[in-house]
């Protein structure tokens, strides 16, 4: 099953695109932005989004009887199986929506459903830090261009992204 692609230059937030969308009759897609202004992390955190890192948010229609866990355990592995790819270093899962390398953050996901005319929907925001990451205070974040030999496109892994989850649909019941 396709993703539609819905490319911007500037959101505050490709979850809150993916929200419009659902809400304008779009059944599933796929959102990239160059940038966002307001990115959302867990627990009303902001998710610091750096020019010319990964911001993506994945929408479409699921079973409204799939689990929660399911779910996280689903994005984790579709996620995890791109970066495993294109590095060479220790990475590892902390729930419920951290992916780390060498124990530094590399990857956020948030995970939103909504309702619409009795069809349950859910939006996956992922933001990557590819080529730079932000400095936390006592929060080591990372970065995937220095693991890697060659370095990353974010339209590249972008692509396999939409590939890899048009692929993976049926484990979100669709």
């Amino acid at each position: 099953m396709k993703l539609k692609k819905y490319l911007y230059k500037k959101v505050e937030s490709t979850n809150n695109v993916a929200v419009r969308l659902i809400k304008q009759g779009n059944e599933r897609g796929i959102i990239i932005t160059d940038q966002q202004t307001k990115g959302k992390g867990q627990r009303q955190n902001k998710w610091i989004s750096m020019k010319g890192n990964l911001f993506v948010s994945v929408f479409f229609e699921i079973d409204k009887k799939i689990s929660l866990s399911t779910i996280i355990n689903s994005n984790l592995k579709i996620i995890k199986k791109i970066i495993n790819k294109k590095i060479n270093s220790l990475i590892q899962i902390r729930k419920p929506n951290d992916i780390l390398i060498n124990k530094k953050k590399v990857c956020g996901i948030l995970q939103e459903t909504i309702f619409k005319q009795n069809k349950k929907y859910l939006i996956i925001g992922i933001g990557i830090n590819v080529s730079r990451s932000p400095k936390i205070k006592n929060y080591p974040t990372t970065f995937l261009n220095n693991y890697s030999n060659k370095k990353l496109n974010r339209l590249q892994l972008f692509k396999e992204f939409k590939l890899l989850y048009e692929k993976n649909l049926h484990l979100f019941g669709v």
